[in-house]
């Protein structure tokens, strides 16, 4: 996505405070577990830095490089990121599926937050879980997380639109287009065992795969940062609250646990 009006229009929807408030704080808290003590992370497709800046923002410690492979989002992250006073956040242009510039086990964790449905062939989610081994150190961190592909259309729809009263009709529409293109869950279970570590899980929302997670284990987080998290939850409006734990439900009986709002 290059067009400037496109661009703004997804980030100024899509910021922490719109509709997707409830599931940047859901991820930001589960990909905290995964990095807790790493110094280096990798975000693939950050886009207009949205969820990179939340989650930067709760582990000042970690050094954070987003890459995109659109100029016009990197630059949007930018501003972003300046406007909120980061100064743990860079940035770079690359494709996903190459990572040219990232040299071999250079950073501690991979993370990825809604991004891989864009990649257009099975060939280029392949090559891009090759990268993630590629640039991982050993023993390093993993949490890449995407739209699983549905079997019915009217819960395409369903998930699609569900808060279309809320949102540009854009937005809404880019998230129907994501939840068709999405790969299987058998897709993501066998490119993990391929090319992910051993330690590496591949869990769903519960009865329905509307979201599939990719993680390594998780590890407790400090009281500081736990207590954090449950004051920005009680924070959210009553609507994205509700929004947050109804995600929480389907992940925690999907096998996506702890739950690190409790």
């Amino acid at each position: 996505m290059d067009d400037a009006d496109q661009v703004a229009a997804y980030s100024y929807a899509g910021r922490v405070d719109g509709v997707m408030s409830a599931s940047y704080l859901y991820h930001s808290a589960q990909i905290s577990q995964v990095i807790s003590g790493c110094k280096t992370v990798l975000d693939l497709g950050c886009g207009p830095a949205t969820q990179l800046a939340q989650i930067a923002g709760l582990n000042p410690e970690i050094s954070f490089l987003g890459v995109d492979l659109s100029g016009t989002m990197i630059d949007s992250g930018k501003k972003y990121v300046d406007q909120l006073g980061l100064r743990n956040v860079a940035f770079q242009l690359e494709d996903i599926t190459k990572l040219e510039g990232i040299p071999d086990a250079s950073v501690d964790a991979v993370m990825s937050t809604v991004v891989l449905h864009h990649l257009p062939t099975r060939q280029h989610l392949d090559d891009c879980m090759a990268q993630v081994a590629r640039v991982l150190k050993p023993g390093g961190a993993v949490y890449l997380t995407d739209f699983g592909r549905l079997k019915s259309l009217r819960s395409v729809l369903f998930f699609a639109y569900m808060n279309a009263a809320n949102q540009p009709h854009l937005f809404s529409l880019d998230y129907e287009r994501s939840l068709r293109a999405a790969f299987l869950m058998e897709d993501f279970k066998e490119v993990a065992g391929r090319f992910l570590p051993q330690s590496v899980s591949v869990l769903s929302t519960f009865l329905v795969p509307f979201l599939v997670v990719i993680r390594t284990p998780p590890t407790a987080l400090s009281a500081d940062l736990s207590r954090r998290l449950r004051e920005m939850r009680k924070g959210l409006p009553s609507q994205f609250r509700s929004d947050l734990d109804e995600l929480r439900l389907f992940c925690r009986l999907g096998g996506i646990s702890p739950d690190p709002f409790q």
